[in-house]
């Protein structure tokens, strides 16, 4: 038996290379391979894992509870009382809903005397403009008898509301929430809807 730094079969490291290299080298630290990379690979390289870890974060929070809608509840607030304001112009007092962009509703509210029944219509035409990104005004015409959306009303639990009164909400050209309405007719909902929709 040899005594040498690769082993007693030193003799078999041509046929078996796996028998080495000698048991006592040693392996460059993380560091050293580090210093062994350009700077400027490794400050991009920082700067993707930081970006990484702050994409991390955020993710992190949002599982917390914390809130990531573009819909807070000031700017339903903001909605609502436009809405209100074009709501006594007309003469006519509504329920009014606003959604964010997972279609749960941020704030409500039912003016005096406004219709009972108009709670939940206010709150689903809210829902069915952002799931379907559509003002409902649109919907109810390509959902008549023929239509391409004939019978939708009867999908999503009942929720889909198709007369007019519910409009998107958008920012930056993107759908984030949208403004249910109900309590008039049906131009006076989608007017009063609309005026909201203005103050986004």
């Amino acid at each position: 038996m040899t005594g040498d730094k690769i082993g007693p079969h030193s003799d078999l490291l041509g046929q078996f290379p796996y028998l080495g290299p000698p048991h006592n080298t040693r392996w460059p630290t993380i560091e050293e391979l580090r210093k062994q990379v350009p700077a400027e690979e490794r400050d991009a390289e920082d700067k993707r894992r930081n970006e990484e870890q702050a994409k991390l974060l955020l993710a992190c929070l949002h599982i917390k509870g914390e809130p990531m809608t573009a819909v807070k509840l000031e700017d339903a607030r903001r909605v609502i009382s436009a809405a209100e304001k074009k709501a006594r112009e007309i003469g006519q007092p509504m329920n009014i809903a606003v959604a964010d962009e997972g279609g749960n509703i941020v704030a409500h509210v039912r003016m005096d005397n406004a219709w009972i029944g108009s709670i939940d219509i206010s709150l689903k035409k809210a829902y069915t403009s952002r799931a379907f990104d559509i003002e409902t005004k649109e919907l109810a015409k390509h959902s008549q008898s023929g239509g391409e959306f004939f019978g939708v009303h009867v999908s999503n639990n009942g929720k889909i509301m198709i007369f007019a009164g519910g409009i998107p909400l958008k920012l930056d050209g993107k759908v984030v929430g949208a403004i249910g309405v109900s309590g008039g007719s049906g131009d006076q909902d989608h007017a009063v809807a609309a005026a909201g929709a203005a103050a986004f």
